[in-house]
């Protein structure tokens, strides 16, 4: 089946965007008068949890404290993860957070070639705006047919659900798409729907468990960054293109047929 979409995670597969969440977060718990900091070390573990504020109540739940006191700052919550997602666009909007090797060119050459584009993120919706129009320009939100985050279904990764709703509205079937992570929950969630998956793990990511992906690369690849020797082998030059990707995707195709 010919390949008509790509569906782009966000934050660690678009743009490396963790340390600026993290940064966002301990800014959040600052302006709150709590003192935590999570740590790089720290929130490497945390990321096994989607979502940020299920992130936030993972966290209070293994404070030791008593139980009242849990309840009161699980039900802040929602509260300082608004103040993180303010905090974080901020860090956005200042070109604090570029995409990764070949996000734009990968998102251009795509659209341009009339193929369709959307997002499957936990992140906000706020984030996801912010993000594409600050890397991308003002006009490059409107290039994505569906942008599904964590606050439109009720379960996040590694539950398929976010990728149901993708391809519910692109009106596609999985077959007919790709999809880009780079954690072991995006990629649980891609599979789980049949979606040729292509990961991309980052410093958070790399340790996890990323068996079965169709096809894992240090990054997408530019031009002036290109891809190492390991990835140019798979993919048959120095950027992943959108020809190599269909070439990838039907190879695939038949090898499962």
């Amino acid at each position: 089946m010919a390949l008509e979409a790509l569906i782009f995670d966000m934050d660690g597969t678009m743009a490396d965007t963790e340390e600026a969440h993290r940064q966002a977060f301990n800014a959040a718990f600052l302006e709150h008068g709590l003192f935590w900091d999570w740590n790089r070390k720290q929130y490497t573990e945390l990321l096994l949890v989607s979502g940020g504020k299920e992130r936030i109540a993972a966290y209070v739940e293994s404070l030791r404290v008593k139980d009242g006191e849990k309840a009161k700052l699980l039900q802040l919550a929602a509260s300082i993860h608004r103040t993180k997602t303010r905090i974080y666009n901020e860090l956005i909007t200042e070109g604090r957070v570029p995409l990764r090797p070949g996000v734009a060119r990968l998102v251009r050459e795509t659209h341009a070639a009339g193929r369709k584009l959307a997002i499957a993120s936990t992140t906000s919706a706020a984030n996801v705006t912010q993000l594409i129009s600050s890397a991308l320009g003002e006009d490059a939100y409107h290039w994505f047919g569906a942008i599904v985050c964590g606050d439109h279904v009720s379960n996040k990764k590694p539950a398929p659900d976010i990728y149901e709703l993708a391809l519910a509205e692109l009106r596609l079937s999985a077959p007919q798409c790709v999809a880009f992570e780079d954690s072991a929950n995006g990629l649980r969630a891609a599979q789980a729907v049949g979606l040729y998956t292509v990961i991309t793990p980052t410093f958070w990511t790399e340790g996890q468990d990323l068996a079965g992906a169709d096809l894992r690369l240090r990054d997408l690849g530019d031009p002036e960054s290109p891809l190492d020797a390991a990835g140019q082998a798979l993919v048959g030059g120095p950027c992943l293109g959108l020809a190599q990707l269909e070439r990838l995707h039907r190879a695939a195709a038949l090898a499962g047929s």
